[in-house]
Parts: structure tokens; sequence; C-alpha cells
């Protein structure tokens, strides 16, 4: 059994429906399907998510939202005219629906919110599955609540409850191809609840670990995964395959193609996970698996992202100061601050987190806590920096990894303001001025991988 599941491009017009169609005919091994809502049919178009978004913000500041309601029934009645479907019927289910979870929440932001922006993978799924029935499939909609999808009651934070898993193994008796609605799941008391960020994948990463498919197929707008950023770097190097902990640091870095938090469910059940291209099924795509033979390629990728701050604690002989560190973390823990890495040395420490988690007036408090409860001899805060995470399991093995990536960036003439590398040895952190951050990700791609053919 394999699960499918399409993202927001793949959905986005009748066309990309008959892809869909088509894809799901071409092998009766896809018996589960997932789908988000509506995407972008053009570069300058709205997403489906982005005008529920809409409704619902209009909503909470009393002002008029029918026109916005008109355009998302309209975007759904457009692919259904596509597509040559008489759904008149489903149409007007669609607006009662939305209007009675408006009537429902309309005093309440935050379940408004997560019901109206559920509302668009819910309505796609139910479209697509009509779709799927008129070509002749035996296909159904099933929805999060008769799956057994059953999460966490914090909206917008949706997070997976373990008996969901002994339900959700009954889908694997039900006859034809299932169409189930990405991006959320019911609390036990009832409530719509989405997931965060990526939803789409949870669900179908939840849903493939559930039914213990042999592959979760994760069909987007590209052939395969890079090992870096192709807005960065032109035409680079394809995947053929990749590690869960490799993509897991390479999501976490950057990488917008798989969410981390989307990979749990499937990591532990130790599913394949396999990511393919709409618009070329036929192209191989990129497999995540548990392992890959990394002899010849001990790097996987290279991943960056801006936006971080140090903090840079100085203190004589804080090395023999038992409870520093806790002391400085629990000074971040008490403003509600996450941090992402601590490198230090004998008499320094510098904690790297996202800079703009120090906005309200939180830099200066911490300051003062930092100079007053901790006695240091120095604190300098850092901002514009951009972290650049080097990723592979073959890297422990491998002689002269990190010796490749100190070469490159001197030849490229750039600092490097601080290095990391965690104990697992499976990434290495490079910290850069923002305005170099391309040019040092360009750099490394040529010491690591500029020598090496593209895959096919």
């Amino acid at each position: 059994m394999k699960v499918a599941k399409f993202g927001g491009s793949s959905v986005a017009s009748a066309e990309q429906f008959r892809k869909v169609a088509h894809i799901v005919q071409s092998d009766v091994e896809r018996r589960i399907v997932v789908v988000s809502a509506p995407g972008k049919r053009y570069k300058t178009d709205t997403k489906m998510t982005d005008l529920l978004i809409q409704i619902g913000e209009a909503v909470v500041r009393g002002e008029a939202y029918e026109h916005v309601l008109e355009a998302v029934i309209e975007r759904y009645a457009d692919i259904a005219r596509g597509l040559e479907l008489s759904a008149s019927k489903l149409m007007e289910q669609i607006k009662a629906d939305l209007r009675q979870k408006i009537e429902n929440y309309r005093h309440d932001r935050d379940r408004l919110m997560d019901a109206l922006k559920a509302s668009g993978e819910d309505n796609n799924a139910k479209l697509m599955a009509l779709y799927l029935q008129s070509i002749g499939l035996n296909a159904h909609y099933v929805s999060p609540l008769d799956a057994g999808i059953f999460v966490t009651d914090e909206p917008g934070n949706a997070q997976i409850l373990q008996e969901s898993y002994k339900k959700l193994q009954q889908l694997k008796h039900r006859s034809g191809v299932l169409v189930i609605p990405g991006f959320f799941g019911y609390s036990l008391t009832g409530h719509i609840v989405t997931f965060p960020r990526g939803g789409s994948d949870i669900t179908g990463s939840i849903v493939a670990a559930g039914v213990g498919a042999d592959v979760y197929e994760n069909f987007t707008d590209v052939d395969s995964i890079y090992c870096v950023n192709p807005s960065i770097v032109e035409n680079p190097r394809q995947l053929k395959e990749i590690t869960y902990r490799e993509m897991r640091e390479l999501s976490y870095s950057g990488f917008s193609v798989f969410h981390d938090e989307a990979l749990e469910p499937v990591y532990k059940a130790r599913i394949p996970v396999c990511v393919k291209n709409t618009n070329n099924p036929e192209a191989p795509g990129t497999w995540i698996v548990a392992h890959r033979d990394h002899r010849d390629e001990p790097v996987a990728g290279i991943a960056s992202d801006t936006g971080f701050c140090s903090i840079n604690v100085s203190k004589y002989l804080m090395n023999r100061e038992i409870g520093f560190g806790r002391k400085l973390l629990q000074i971040l823990e008490d403003e509600g601050i996450s941090y992402e890495h601590t490198p230090s040395g004998i008499d320094n420490m510098s904690v790297i987190l996202r800079a703009n988690q120090l906005e309200g007036g939180k830099e200066q408090r911490i300051i003062d806590r930092i100079q007053t409860e901790l006695q240091v001899d120095d604190i300098q805060i850092e901002y514009g920096l951009a972290l650049i995470m080097v990723v592979g399991e073959g890297m422990e093995r491998a002689v002269g990894v990190a010796a490749k990536a100190t070469a490159a960036f001197a030849k490229a003439n750039i600092n490097i303001e601080m290095i990391n590398q965690g104990s697992s040895e499976v990434s290495m952190m490079f910290g850069v001025k923002e305005n170099v951050v391309d040019q040092a990700v360009r750099a490394l791609y040529e010491a690591y991988f500029h020598s090496k053919q593209p895959l096919s």
C-alpha cells in the first residue's frame, strides 16, 4: 500500500486535478490520497488558505467578508467546471459550511482561524473524491474525524495523540481509493485543530505510519530534493537518496521541501518516503530512508537561513563556575526564548537564537539580568547573522570535510563568525554575516559538489 500526498501546487487547478487522477490510476497500490488546499495557479495568484485567512480576519474586525467568501466558492467552482463536473450541490454545501463555521466561532479568533483554514483542505478533498468517482474510480472522501486523526487541543499547533494510530489501522480494510484532507485533526472535545507548518505533510506521514504503508509518496512541483537551494546555485545536483536524520537537519536549517516535524511518524515507523513531481511523475524522485551508502558522498546537502543573532558572554574562569550555562539559559527560558546553538570556550559562551525573539524590550532585560545575576566581564549581542549547515551522515568517518569548508571560505574571502558541530557529527554549523551568506553557500557547493556530475 502507498499513501500519496499532493501539495497545494499539485491540486491548484482542473489541469492539476487530472494529473493527480492519472497518477492515482497508474498504480493500484496508491490506496490513500492526502490533499492540500488549492495553491497558486500562477505567480501572482492567491492561495486558498490565504483567502480563508482574509475571511477570518474580516470577521474578527467586524468587516464585510462576502466578496472573499464568493472568491473562495468561485475557486472551487472553477476547478469543477474545468473537470466538467456537476458540482452545484457541493458548492452550496461548502458555502453553508463556511457560514456555519463563522457563526460557531465568531467570538473565538483562534478557533475561527483553525476552522476556516482547515476547510481549504477539507473541501478540496471532497472535490477530489467527486472527480475520481466521475472517472470511474471507487473513491471515497474520509474526514480526519472518521479516519481517527485525534490531536491535542492547542489551536494552530496540533500534535497527534497516540491512540490515533490504532484507529488509523482500520483504514487498511476499506475498499477503493480513500481521499483524506491534510493539515488538521480533531481534538477529543470535537474541535478542529490545525497542525503547524507543513501541516498536510504531517497528515500524510501520520496516515502512512498508521496504516503501515510500504511507501509514503510526497508529490510536489520539483523532480527531486536538491543538495542546495536552486535559487542560490544554478542547476544544483539532485539527490537520489537521503536519510531521515539528514533530511531533518536540512529541514531545520531552511530546506522548505519537507518540514522536519512531518518526518517523525514515518521515521519512527521506518517507512521510506519518496518525494516526486506531480508534473513529471516518471522522474525517480528522491528517497528518504533510514540508511544510505555514503562512502562516496559524505555530505548530503547544504542549507542556510538568515535572521539570527548571537549573545556573546565573557567571564574569566567561567569554566570553573558550576551552573553558569544553566543559569544563562534559565534567563532566556524565563523570557520565553528558545535557542539554536551554544558554542563555548573556557572563558566565553555564545547563544545563537532567532533575532526576532529579542523584540519588545526583551533585549535590555536579558542584558541587565545577565550582568546582574552572572556578574560577567562582557556581554555583546551581534545581529545580522546567517547560519549555514553542512549535513551528511558520512562526515563522521570522512577525513578533511571540515578542512574543505574552511578552505572554501578562505578562498572566497569570507570570515567565519563561528563554527559548531554536534556530537552526532551529522552536521557542521557555520555562522557568517547575512550579506555574504549566498556567496558562502556557493563556495561550499563548489568545494563539495562541483566536481561531481549531476545525477539523473
